[in-house]
Parts: structure tokens; C-alpha cells; sequence
């Protein structure tokens, strides 16, 4: 999956794995975590299939700078991917494991962990809200203002996700704390 969002990226403009990263963590991260080594393992496996191309760029007093484009293969494989009909409605969510088993700690351990959970949700919804604004920087810095729709249904799905699980949180310590007075 990652391999296709660098793809994706790549489609837009060609980057340098900084700016990969960069653009990956100020979109894609939303949704999809990556770190740096992942982003530039990846890279390595794209050249490999011949997915993108490497530009080496030589500096003065500094490390060359290596420059990806996607290959005409590469945006192959990414419409290809796009057109698949598995909709990636896979369920593997490590909260609700986790979950599943806190019968194993006392009950209130566990308010304070779904506290947890509200309050975490809560502060990565607060850092939506700058969301829209890089959209818009992005989508100027590519020229292809048409594929600002889509970044935003990503988000608005992204922030409706957040609300359900804040609210899932509190009905979670609402049904706790009616254990307690039990």
C-alpha cells in the first residue's frame, strides 16, 4: 500500500525522498503511518521494478540530491491498482485488540486508558483543522487544483472516523462507570 501512495505522490511531480517524506507526513500521514526508512525502502523497490526513475542532481558542498519521477510502467501500476476492485475494506485495527482483552485489568485502569483514547482523538482532530489550508498550498504547488476534491473527502473521512471513536470512547467510559456503581 505505502508503495502506491509514493506512486500517487510521484504522479503529481517528481520529488526527492525528503520531499516525499515531507509531503507524505503532511497528507498521507493522516491516514497512513510511515516512517522515513519505510518511504526510502520503498523508493529502492520502485526503482527496482522500474516504477520510478532516480535522478541523481550534484550540489555544491553537499550530499547529491536524488530526484524521483514515476515511469510510464509506474503510472501503469498505479491506475491498475486505482481500478482494483478490492476496496481495501479490511477490518485489522490494533485498538480493538487490545480492547478485546482489557477484561484483564481492573475497571479502572480502564476508564483512564478510554480516557486516553477520547483525549488522543480529540487532539488529532484539533490538528485537522490546518488540513484544509495545506490542501490548498499543495494543490496550487502542483497546478492540479482538480485533485483537491479528493484530498478532502480523505479528510472529511478521516475527521468522521475521529468524531465516532470520541464518542465511542465516552460510551465506553459511560458503561465502565456504570460497572463501578454496580
Amino acid at each position: 500500500m505505502l508503495k502506491h501512495g509514493i506512486l500517487g505522490l510521484l504522479n503529481y511531480k517528481e520529488m526527492t525522498g525528503y520531499e516525499i517524506m515531507e509531503t507524505f507526513r503532511d497528507s498521507l500521514n493522516f491516514f497512513w503511518d510511515a516512517k522515513t526508512s519505510q518511504i526510502y525502502r520503498e523508493l529502492q523497490g520502485l526503482e527496482q521494478k522500474e516504477w520510478v526513475n532516480k535522478t541523481v542532481v550534484p550540489q555544491n558542498g553537499k550530499p547529491d540530491k536524488n530526484v524521483y519521477s514515476i515511469t510510464m510502467t509506474g503510472r501503469e501500476e498505479l491506475l491498475r491498482w486505482l481500478a482494483d476492485d478490492d476496496l481495501g475494506l479490511r477490518v485489522k485495527t490494533p485498538i480493538l485488540m487490545k480492547v478485546f482483552f482489557l477484561g484483564e485489568r481492573s475497571v479502572k485502569e480502564n476508564i483512564c486508558y478510554f480516557e486516553s483514547v477520547k483525549k488522543s482523538c480529540e487532539l488529532f482532530l484539533k490538528s485537522l483543522e490546518a488540513v484544509p489550508q495545506l490542501i490548498c498550498a499543495y494543490g496550487d504547488m502542483i497546478g492540479q487544483k482538480e485533485k483537491t476534491l479528493y484530498w478532502q473527502m480523505t479528510v472529511e473521512y478521516g475527521r468522521r472516523s475521529l468524531l465516532m471513536q470520541i464518542e465511542w470512547a465516552k460510551d465506553c467510559i459511560r458503561r465502565l462507570e456504570g460497572e463501578i456503581s454496580l
